[in-house]
């Protein structure tokens, strides 16, 4: 009896028709991710600076996010980027890591290219 009915749920099951694969939309590709602050006023301002320039980028609080802290605190160390003494934002363009150390303007103009 088991025989007959393993046979009739495998004959059933194996009837039917495949199940179509759902398309999925790829993602579209983030340009820019920021890592930042909303109470810092170089990360204000670096959002203003994108979005005047019609660059992509998404945003992190690290403040308000520990799993996005932590990730940009893994990809400092993975780019041998010191995290003592940190300037934010943080900048990922594309797997290349850098923080706002030095001249805000010039910060800035890496972001464009």
């Amino acid at each position: 009896m088991v025989w007959v009915g393993l046979l009739w749920c495998s004959t059933f099951l194996f009837a039917q028709e495949p199940q179509k694969e759902i398309a999925h939309k790829q993602p579209t590709t983030v340009k820019l991710i920021v890592y930042g602050s909303e109470d810092c006023h170089y990360c204000q301002d670096t959002q203003h600076f994108l979005n005047e320039h019609h660059i992509a980028f998404v945003f992190y609080d690290i403040d308000r996010d520990p799993k996005a802290l932590q990730e940009m605190l893994g990809k400092l160390r993975e780019a041998g980027i010191s995290t003592s003494n940190l300037g934010i934002p943080v900048i990922d363009k594309q797997g290349l890591i850098f923080t706002n150390s030095g001249g805000f303007e010039s910060f800035l103009h890496q972001l464009e290219h």
